[in-house]
């Protein structure tokens, strides 16, 4: 009996290991994903095509929306990401994005556009 018990926790643990191992894989891939589009992101926001809105997502600037399955994806990451911080902080997603979007909008290159709190648009 004590030896069944032995094999049911170690069991249990190497189940829980991979499981672990799965979301560190899917969030290290996700995040590749992200560290990629970065580039064409770029050129999207030096164009003056799309800006950083006030909830931390990207939000096209006009009527013409090139590119739109990469700035899909890229809002889904970031919404996947700033669930996971909200679970774990335990606050309202949407107060991961507002303060992701600060952040974001300090950090911004000169000549891309960010949106205030009030939903006004800015240059920088």
């Amino acid at each position: 009996m004590r030896y069944r018990n032995h094999i049911l926790f170690v069991f249990t643990i190497l189940i829980t290991l991979v499981f672990l191992s799965s979301l560190n894989a899917s969030a290290a891939s996700e995040k590749q994903r992200m560290l990629d589009r970065i580039p064409a992101i770029n050129t999207l926001k030096d164009k003056g095509l799309i800006g950083e809105n006030n909830k931390g997502y990207l939000e096209y600037r006009s009527g013409s929306k090139p590119q739109q399955q990469l700035v899909s994806a890229e809002n889904k990451d970031r919404k996947t990401v700033y669930g996971a911080i909200a679970k774990s902080q335990k606050v309202d997603i949407s107060l991961v994005g507002q303060r992701r979007a600060q952040q974001i909008s300090a950090k911004g290159a000169k000549g891309h556009w960010f949106q205030k709190p009030d939903g006004s648009w800015y240059k920088k």
